[in-house]
């Protein structure tokens, strides 16, 4: 490969990387660092909905109508991060008193493998008596998933211990008519959530 052709392929490479790198850093602030931090494709994330509860009822966006949801996607089987976003929800909500009413708190599980009936409705009440835990089939899951822009991979061990779920972890507020208004990461406290949800209240 001729020097000037060499100079052309690395230059374009870096033009590339410099390209994604823009597109993702909004997103990755969301992740790492502030905890309440809008992205700026907002009229890319949520979307329509139907996923069952751990009673079997099927639930769609539009039963939440009127009220500000705060969604987190999860599984029960989560190690730390998801109980301490789902913990800090559940604070906030306390936080708040009677304006809570006008909060629907719902945990979507990403693994509805063994996130399920019972299981799954007694998780999302752990962390607060109003949280409606939903789940379904794996597609109905997925759906939802991408809709709202959620990471999620099953992970397995050689030593055969019960799988993990790697994802991302963002807690999203949508708004009485189900378009998004903003976003916590897991860094956020149960003030911070409660502070912004004050916003829109």
């Amino acid at each position: 490969m001729s020097g000037k052709l060499r100079a052309l392929v690395i230059g374009a490479a870096m033009i590339a990387a410099a390209a994604i790198g823009w597109l993702l850093s909004d997103w990755m602030l969301a992740e790492k660092g502030d905890p309440h931090h809008a992205t700026p494709a907002k009229s890319s994330i949520g979307g329509p909905f139907a996923l069952t509860d751990g009673d079997g009822k099927t639930w769609t966006d539009k039963n939440f109508r009127g009220k500000l949801m705060v969604i987190y996607f999860g599984y029960a089987y989560c190690p730390d991060v998801c109980p301490t976003s789902l913990g800090a929800i559940g604070a906030a909500l306390d936080q708040l008193g009677p304006a809570a009413d006008g909060v629907a708190p719902i945990y979507i599980t990403i693994d509805p493998e063994r996130d399920n009936g019972q299981a799954l409705k007694e998780y999302a009440a752990a962390f607060h008596p109003r949280m409606i835990g939903l789940g379904g089939s794996g597609e109905a899951v997925t759906a939802a998933a991408r809709a709202y822009r959620v990471y999620f991979k099953k992970t397995t061990s050689a030593d055969g211990s019960p799988y993990l779920m790697d994802h991302s972890s963002i807690i999203y507020v949508m708004s009485r008519d189900g378009g998004f208004l903003t976003h916590f990461n897991h860094m956020a406290t149960p003030e911070d959530i409660a502070a912004g949800l004050k916003k829109h209240l």
